[in-house]
């Protein structure tokens, strides 16, 4: 008999094994994709706990809802450019006043001291003036009359030469005389003309004395007169007609000059003032309009003036009625407006709620047209107002969407509503 053979087990090749690893770690990695791609996370939502809104299409106009304070349209605003004591107060607040109607007169014990030393000056220099005038009358008539005896003079060596002059012709004369004649007439000449000369520099320069102490006096006259017109002004008076709304002074008390003690309103014109949240400045522009309800009743104002100065995080800005105020309107009163920071436009809409908060405007719950549930849908959101947002993606008129919180769904992808 023959031996039997032994038979070897057959290995499998290296590279048959890894392809055969390959083909089932992909096979794993396809079926762990698909049930975590199509895994769906749930919650039962109970309907009467959340708020469902139908999107729809219409109307819409942006706007912000602000709180306006009314004032009066034209205020004034009491203060002295001089500072002092308050002396004696001559009105109350809360009365009407007319314009020029005295309200206050204060007291400045420095400022009248110095009017007082002004006036010295004052007098001073124009008794200089007077006494320089008088002088001035005085020397020109000592001038004249110096001239006039030298005209007189020589007038009357005019003609003795002239005599002479003939006499000297023939020979009854000496040529001694004659000349000392001759030289006494040409003397009186040169002396007339250089007196002129000499009285004409000398009144030039006094004239210039003259109207240096005038342009003195006359400064010192203006400088007084301004002294005198604030002497003036510690008598505060109203510088419009209107109601005296305020008047902080009491009888003794020392108040800065520019520092505001009062008020003065002009009564039946009034506006509205109104704060803004800064990321809205760039927004509001002059003759937007806006509208509030009160007693029942919708009145219109519109923006007259915007102040871009920026305080704690706010702005203001002024409007003014469009027509006639709320009867019986008063300083004080608050209004709540709805302020328009676009035209209106048509576009999708929804109600707004507290979805936002969590997700930011980039997706909702969309209820199912069955009613059973409700899943994530990704939206776009343009525009708000106080009601409603601008969608401009993913939402179509008709689509009913959860609006109310989701803080309490945590990440679930569907609600089961029971």
């Amino acid at each position: 008999m023959g031996m039997d053979k032994k038979i070897e087990k057959k290995k499998w090749p290296p590279k048959k094994i890894a392809a055969i690893a390959a083909v089932s770690i992909f096979v794993l990695f396809t079926v762990y994709v698909f049930l975590f791609k199509f895994r769906v996370s749930s919650l039962n939502v109970e309907k009467e706990r959340i708020t469902i809104s139908t999107v729809t299409k219409g109307p819409f106009q942006e706007y912000i809802a602000i709180m306006g304070n009314v004032m009066p349209r034209l205020t004034q605003e009491l203060s002295s450019d001089e500072g002092g004591t308050v002396e004696e107060r001559y009105l109350e607040a809360g009365t009407m006043v007319k314009k020029g109607d005295r309200l206050l007169k204060l007291n400045n014990s420095t400022l009248a001291l110095d009017i007082m030393w002004r006036e010295a000056d004052f007098f001073t220099a124009s008794n200089n003036l007077r006494a320089t005038r008088l002088s001035m009358e005085q020397y020109k008539m000592g001038l004249r009359q110096e001239l006039n005896d030298i005209e007189n003079a020589l007038q009357q060596q005019k003609r003795l030469y002239e005599r002479y002059s003939e006499m000297a012709k023939g020979d009854l004369i000496s040529r001694h005389e004659f000349e000392l004649a001759k030289d006494q007439y040409e003397y009186l000449v040169r002396k007339k003309e250089i007196t002129l000369e000499s009285q004409k520099n000398d009144l030039e320069f006094r004239d210039i004395q003259l109207k240096s102490l005038e342009e003195s006096v006359r400064r010192l006259q203006e400088s007084l007169d301004v002294a005198k017109r604030r002497l003036e002004n510690l008598v505060i008076r109203a510088p419009i007609s209107g109601y005296l709304t305020a008047l902080d002074a009491q009888i003794g008390e020392s108040k800065r000059p520019g520092v505001k003690f009062g008020q003065i309103d002009v009564p039946d014109e009034y506006k509205v003032r109104a704060q803004i949240d800064e990321n809205y400045l760039p927004r509001v522009q002059i003759d937007r309009s806006g509208e509030f309800e009160f007693s029942d009743k919708t009145y219109k104002v519109i923006v007259r003036r915007v102040f871009p100065e920026v305080k704690d995080g706010r702005f203001e800005v002024d409007l003014d009625f469009v027509d006639k105020p709320p009867s019986g309107i008063t300083r004080g009163q608050t209004y709540h407006i709805q302020l328009n920071l676009s035209e209106v436009t048509e576009s999708i809409l929804v109600a707004k709620g507290g979805f936002y908060q969590t997700t930011g405007g980039n997706w909702v719950y969309v209820v199912d047209k069955t009613g059973k549930f409700a899943e994530k849908r990704t939206i776009k959101i343009g525009r708000q107002n106080t009601q409603q947002y601008e969608v401009l993606e993913g939402l179509q008129p008709g689509d009913r969407v959860v609006t109310s919180s989701y803080e309490s769904f945590g990440d679930i992808d569907r609600l089961i509503l029971k």
